[in-house]
Order: C-alpha cells, then sequence, then structure tokens
C-alpha cells in the first residue's frame, strides 16, 4: 500500500510517497522504495522526482547550510550536477535545479534565509524520519579543516595577535634604551681615611 510522508513549514512542504519493501519484511507504514517526491513553494512552481533527485538535493543543501553556520559561504554542487547552491550577489541565495531532460533549460531559484531554513528543516526532518527506511548516500557530517577556518578569519584579523605582540617587544626595548642608568661611585682613593669601629674597654684584674 502506498504511504504518503508530509514535511511542513512556513514556507515549503515536502511530501515523499513510497512503498514498504516487502522483501526487507518492513512495516505498513514504512517507505522503503520511494516513487516520488514533491517540494512546493509559496509563490514558487512545484518542484518533483525521483529518489536521485531528492538525494541529490540534500547532498548539497545540508552541507552548505551547515557551512553557513560555521561562517563559511561557499558553493556546492558544480556544473553538469543536477543540484548546485550558492551565495547570491549582495544578500540571499540561489538554488539552481537541473533537468534530466536535455530540452529542458535549468531552473533558478532565489531563496532568503528564513526560506533556506525552512527548507534544511523539512530535509532534515526526512533524513531523520525513522519511517523513510532505505539507504540515502548522504556525506557523513565532518568538521571544518583549518584552512577553511582561516579563509572565513579575515587577513587583519588574523594579524592583529602576532603584529600586536612585536609592536610591544620593540616598545619595550626601546623604552629600556631610554631608561637613565645609575650613576656609579667612585672608587676610594689610598689618602682617604676609613672609619674604624670603636673598641670596646679591656676588663681590669
Amino acid at each position: 500500500m502506498k504511504q504518503t510522508l508530509r514535511y511542513d513549514q512556513l514556507s515549503c512542504r515536502l511530501q515523499v510517497e513510497g512503498l514498504p519493501d516487502v522483501s526487507a519484511s518492513q512495516a505498513d507504514d514504512a517507505i522503503g522504495i520511494i516513487t516520488s517526491w514533491t517540494l512546493e513553494w509559496a509563490g514558487r512552481p512545484q518542484l518533483e522526482g525521483r529518489k536521485e533527485h531528492l538525494v541529490a538535493l540534500m547532498q548539497v543543501v545540508l552541507p552548505y547550510a551547515r557551512y553557513l553556520v560555521s561562517g563559511v559561504a561557499r558553493r556546492f554542487g558544480m556544473e553538469g550536477q543536477p543540484v548546485e547552491i550558492g551565495p547570491a550577489e549582495g544578500a540571499g541565495h540561489t538554488l539552481l535545479l537541473r533537468s534530466s531532460q536535455s530540452d529542458t533549460p535549468p531552473l533558478q531559484i532565489a531563496l532568503d534565509d528564513a526560506e533556506l531554513a525552512d527548507l534544511v528543516r523539512v530535509l532534515d526532518q526526512v533524513r531523520l524520519d525513522a519511517r523513510l527506511q532505505l539507504p540515502l548516500a548522504l556525506p557523513p557530517d565532518r568538521p571544518l579543516k583549518a584552512r577553511e577556518i582561516l579563509v572565513r578569519t579575515p587577513l587583519p584579523q588574523r594579524l592583529a595577535a602576532p603584529l600586536g605582540g612585536a609592536v610591544l617587544v620593540i616598545l619595550a626595548a626601546s623604552l629600556s634604551l631610554l631608561w637613565p642608568q645609575p650613576k656609579r661611585q667612585p672608587p676610594a682613593t689610598e689618602g682617604t681615611a676609613k672609619p674604624t669601629l670603636p673598641q670596646s674597654p679591656q676588663a681590669r684584674p
């Protein structure tokens, strides 16, 4: 029996339809075979496709959002892939969808931060739904590399600490040179009388 899973957010709704995999003895309310899915946008054309299209959407949108949270805005997906997403000029994000049919031009969708957040939420709900019992071939979540963290930090900010330390060292050395040296006492001459300690009186017998 066909099952329908629905995930709703303010600006979009994702609906996944499929069947349980009888060969894997799945429950009647599970989906082990995705037959179709649709994504409805507020004021935008409806998206639909097969399992591989949904997986391709998740493979680029989820890591893109994770990098954004870490402060790194970079493009995911490339020419020839069905889905591509990246930062838009000025503000917002650009989602590019390529059809498998050669006579269909790519569809470009502009998203603001709230719409991207809603899209990430519905895709996360799909990923974490226990009723969807099939592998989705998503990349594992990995921490950002050191070079990626350095790239997100502006160069003046990265150089501020070492340059500040060097300036303090130079300033301390300059102040030590300007500090007056203590005067040395002249050595005592031979004609100078040396003070003597008073002798105690000798005891009388």
